[in-house]
């Protein structure tokens, strides 16, 4: 009776998460470890974006104005920035913790399983202890002539005394949350590599452990910056086959001033390679775009042209192009506030919602294929009962609509081969999903080709093979 209930509860269309899964912790899925799941055994796809902080000089009543509306789209992931000056137990003096800040934290996680989000939190960020050049990531406090331990920034990193420093306060974080499900995971630096000097690598293969000794019920995880230049490869390589890093995380941003010529051009595409950049290092784990959005060129600032997207064509390919292309969740954009809230884009998490609605990804066994089309770039994933198709207009581009102010296309009488794909098509139930109007509709088919509903910019194809089921939880 209780499997019936929880399926019942998926196909009507209400929240992911049951009554109750506030008590599991997310993990990496024993099925399919390419995926996450509750310790419970449903399945987690992570939906949401970075938010790190309040907004200017606010306070938490402004965060949960923001988790209220992405809780009400479906969305139930956030990644926080415990080291941002809003949360920052570690302030005054290296080595004590503010109890004040410490009850905002604890403030945050009650919002957060209000609201039914899961959190990913980083416990720091900064790169240089004062000698650097941006103010915002310097942290002088634990230099020796503010009463710190490190006798300079590389000295933090590789000296044993900052690191036992360190290991203490992932301590002092265990002992006040190390228990609570809420949290998605414990990331240990934002952008690592980005420090000004000391052995990150080393470091970073030190304290992984240490955060899976301090945080054995969640999950541990490592940070590298945008990859945006064929030189990260290596280092990216690196992250990824640590043992003791649970999920395969990917920066990249639209910059007009990256090396890399594949990020000037559709979010789409940026998007999509940077999973499978990942996946061609042949590590069986989950991947996730974990940063992305639209820079000014070299990380300048927000996109100028975020203003002139107001249906969100950046946040829908952000949101889309990296879960066909086999990660583990959608991406998770960046500018929170001056896109996404500003332009009121907070629909786009219920829409990608709406296409995952149901689906157990791991029992799926999902194999991420590529589909040929002369008008259309198609992101496809192949499962057990289930084929998922994400049909993107390749005329239709950031540069077209938003630089150049042309009018999507409509899409009229475009067909799909899906030759080879599936041998059971003649009996499946076919659905197109157009997330621009959130509209179902049936699809036909003749043989192997299915005629697409006409459409504009993208739509999303899903075929179940006959007498299969959505979600049930498993045994």
């Amino acid at each position: 009776m209780k499997c019936m209930v929880l399926l019942t509860m998926v196909l009507s269309g209400t929240r992911a998460s049951a009554a109750g899964d506030e008590q599991f912790y997310v993990r990496v899925s024993p099925r399919d470890a390419r995926y996450f799941e509750l310790s419970n055994g449903r399945p987690y796809v992570p939906i949401g974006l970075n938010m790190v902080a309040p907004p200017g000089g606010g306070d938490l009543d402004d965060m949960e104005r923001w988790f209220r509306k992405l809780s009400a789209n479906r969305g139930n992931y956030v990644r926080i920035w415990l080291s941002h000056s809003f949360f920052d137990i570690e302030h005054a003096r290296s080595g004590e913790y503010d109890e004040q800040k410490a009850k905002r934290i604890d403030k945050l996680l009650v919002l957060a399983r209000r609201h039914n989000i899961r959190l990913k939190l980083c416990i720091e960020h900064f790169r240089h202890l004062g000698e650097g050049r941006q103010e915002w990531a310097g942290k002088p406090l634990h230099h020796v002539s503010h009463g710190g331990p490190a006798k300079n920034t590389a000295d933090f990193f590789d000296g044993q005394l900052c690191r036992e420093q360190f290991k203490r306060k992932l301590g002092w974080y265990a002992g006040r949350y190390g228990d609570d499900p809420i949290v998605f995971g414990w990331e240990l630096w934002n952008e690592i590599n980005c420090i000004q000097s000391g052995d990150w690598k080393a470091w970073t293969e030190a304290m992984l452990p240490e955060l899976h000794r301090q945080f054995p019920k969640n999950l541990a995880m490592q940070s590298l910056g945008s990859f945006d230049k064929m030189a990260y490869r290596e280092w990216y390589r690196w992250l990824c086959g640590i043992p003791s890093n649970d999920v395969l995380q990917v920066h990249r941003y639209l910059d007009l001033g990256a090396q890399w010529e594949v990020c000037h051009g559709p979010v789409d595409v940026l998007a999509a390679e940077a999973v499978r950049e990942l996946r061609a290092f042949g590590v069986r784990k989950p991947i996730l775009l974990a940063e992305s959005g639209a820079v000014e060129p070299r990380h300048t600032g927000p996109f100028k042209l975020y203003e002139k997207d107001t249906a969100g064509i950046i946040l829908h390919d952000v949101l889309f192009a990296p879960f066909f292309a086999g990660a583990a969740g959608p991406g998770h954009c960046w500018h929170w506030g001056v896109y996404v809230d500003r332009m009121n884009l907070w629909h786009h998490f219920a829409r990608f919602a709406e296409v995952v609605k149901g689906l157990d990804p791991p029992a799926e066994s999902f194999q991420p294929v590529e589909l040929t089309h002369p008008r259309l770039r198609i992101l496809g994933l192949k499962g057990r009962n289930t084929l998922l198709a994400w049909c993107r207009d390749r005329e239709n581009t950031w540069r077209t609509e938003l630089a150049e102010g042309q009018e999507p296309q409509q899409i009229r009488g475009a067909s799909l081969d899906l030759d080879q794909q599936v041998d059971w098509l003649d009996t499946a139930t076919l659905e197109a999903y157009d997330p621009w109007t959130d509209k179902w509709t049936t699809v036909t088919v003749n043989g192997n080709s299915l005629a697409l509903p006409d459409f504009s910019r993208s739509i999303v194809l899903r075929i179940r093979k006959a007498g299969s089921r959505f979600f049930t939880t498993p045994r």
